[in-house]
């Protein structure tokens, strides 16, 4: 299992249109490597009986009861092997699925626009995921919390282990509302992120239009909610911030003059984007393909998480700076040398396309064994005369073959050109 692991994972770093694909013998194509691992058979065999739960025992009315088992090992084993830094933040992930699915989501702002989408918390400072939930509706595994809503529930529940150490949260308007700072600031957690302006309990700000590069402060108890306008209005809370501003280090061209944004803007811009950054980061070498089953696809997905949380945790424990693709490769083989016993060449099966037997060996025309019926008479169809593309076709009797082809041929020219020529 190991060694197939490998293998999917070398499918992401090295990219065909189709699985059979890899074990192409064309020599435009071809890629021997998957072939000492695994007959095309057999890895389609493994592939199709992936399975992770005894039906038999299984709670049918979870709709990730297929795959709840990984799910919970890996989460729990991704927030034992790592301590966060101070800054966390919270986002929606999305993987491509277009099939028939219960839970199937429609977020327009994504690159896939349709799939399954993941709630996912990522360490700000290292872009390590901590914590995943799959989210299927009224099922979600959430613990609900009075007043806060899903959305505040989600964080509740993701951040429930964090609670009381001092880290910051930093979340999208989807999330934030004064109520769940509150609450998180009275669990010693601070928080900042983008707010929807008709959230209950938000500040009244001024109704006149502003132009570009104005702002307004408002304190909402130990909150400061901000009205700033850069191409449109943009509301922002925060329980870590002050009413001040500082400069982006950027021009603006028409003015001359330095641009400054609230520190509680160019916080978040800095460290609000990890999740789409560790989405990115695997997008170029994901292990992820196109399979009639969504479960299967959820933990290659996760396996991919895995990889790269494993590539951070290499870094900070050794202070090596490779690059992602590197690690994958380095974990590969090392997973090949430990796990992988070497198969065995296959002796039978068909030649090579590139280098037909009828070209390679020794040939010698001898005649065509005698019948009882025909006796010295036997005769039998010219392959070249039959199927060749040079010339038309006919059906010519000849009595001579090539015994080590077993091929009827004409003695002259066709026995050479059938020889000689690959397309005969």
């Amino acid at each position: 299992m190991y060694t197939f692991l490998v293998t999917v994972l070398l499918m992401g770093i090295v990219k065909k249109n189709s699985l059979r694909d890899y074990w192409s013998t064309d020599p435009m194509f071809a890629t021997p490597f998957f072939a000492t691992l695994f007959s095309q058979d057999r890895f389609l065999i493994l592939l199709r009986c992936l399975h992770f739960v005894n039906n038999a025992t299984a709670i049918l009315s979870d709709p990730l009861y297929k795959i709840r088992i990984v799910l919970i090992s890996l989460t729990s084993a991704f927030g034992r092997v790592f301590v966060p830094y101070k800054d966390l933040c919270i986002d929606e992930s999305l993987m491509l699925w277009k099939g028939r699915l219960v839970f199937r989501q429609y977020i327009p702002s994504k690159r896939h626009r349709f799939g399954v989408k993941f709630f996912v918390m990522c360490d700000v400072k290292t872009g390590y995921v901590l914590d995943i939930i799959v989210y299927t509706g009224s099922t979600t595994d959430i613990k609900h919390y009075e007043g806060l809503g899903v959305s505040g529930s989600v964080v509740m529940t993701m951040l429930a282990p964090h609670l009381g150490k001092g880290h910051t949260l930093y979340v999208d308007n989807w999330y934030s509302s004064p109520t769940l700072f509150q609450h998180l600031l009275s669990n010693s957690t601070g928080a900042c992120g983008t707010v929807r302006s008709n959230r209950k309990g938000m500040p009244a700000f001024g109704c006149r239009k502003m132009q570009r590069g104005e702002v307004e402060f408002q304190e909402n108890g130990q909150q400061l909610a901000v009205k700033w306008h850069d191409k449109r209005d943009v509301h922002v809370l925060s329980t870590v911030h002050t009413a001040t501003m500082s400069a982006t280090g950027k021009v603006d061209h028409l003015t001359g003059e330095r641009k400054i944004k609230p520190d509680c803007v160019l916080d978040y811009n800095l460290k609000m984007g990890a999740v789409d950054k560790a989405d990115m980061i695997n997008s170029f070498v994901e292990c992820t393909r196109k399979t009639t089953k969504c479960y299967k696809k959820i933990f290659f997905q996760l396996i991919d998480t895995a990889v790269l949380n494993g590539s951070i945790v290499h870094r900070q424990l050794t202070g090596k700076v490779i690059t992602y693709q590197k690690y994958r490769e380095n974990l590969m083989r090392e997973l090949l040398e430990e796990h992988h016993t070497p198969r065995r060449p296959s002796t039978g099966g068909r030649p090579a396309l590139d280098n037909p037997l009828r070209l390679t060996a020794r040939h010698f025309p001898c005649k065509v064994p005698q019948t009882a019926a025909q006796g010295s008479r036997t005769r039998r169809h010219c392959k070249v005369c039959l199927s060749g593309a040079r010339r038309s076709k006919q059906r010519k009797m000849t009595k001579y073959m090539c015994l080590a082809c077993d091929t009827p041929l004409c003695i002259s020219p066709c026995f050479e050109e059938y020889h000689m020529l690959k397309h005969y």
